[in-house]
């Protein structure tokens, strides 16, 4: 086990959560609070708590396509790395700009890189790709609940 790598994955995935509860607290409990969501919306305490499993299973994926030592290991890096640019990002428009519709474009690019994330992840580990499955899941019902406060509010 290269305890490095290990290190400097699941440091990278979790410092991203960090910066995305940093850009939450700006109006979690202000804003979010008053606006109008589905009756589908979990409760407050359920999104750490999915969030930093979430980030511990994308820091053992991105390691375990780390130590595959494929040739592509650089471009395998910077596709993940722009996912979770983009999932940090998500919480900038959605919290600290208190825009749904922001939030909603820029959560639909990173659906989309994530399914990209994942795809070229599966050519050198299904292990990765499947560790990466509950992540997708999650941020596909994140949409949704993005979607349906844009619409309500």
């Amino acid at each position: 086990m290269d305890y490095r790598k290990l290190s400097f994955s699941l440091i990278l995935c979790l410092f991203a959560g960090y910066l995305g509860s940093v850009l939450n607290s700006v109006s979690i409990n202000t804003w979010y609070p008053t606006i109008i969501k589905p009756s589908f919306t979990p409760a407050s305490i359920i999104f750490p708590i999915v969030w930093t499993i979430l980030y511990i299973l994308m820091g053992i994926s991105l390691y375990i396509i780390l130590v595959k030592n494929s040739v592509h290991y650089k471009k395998l890096l910077m596709i993940f790395s722009v996912q979770l640019v983009l999932n940090v990002l998500w919480s900038f428009f959605f919290f600290t700009l208190k825009s749904p519709l922001l939030g909603l474009i820029e959560i639909i690019i990173l659906d989309i890189a994530v399914l990209v994330n994942m795809i070229y992840f599966y050519k050198v580990s299904k292990t990765a790709t499947y560790l990466l499955s509950p992540y997708f899941a999650w941020i596909i019902f994140a949409t949704i609940l993005n979607i349906s406060i844009f619409i309500l509010n």
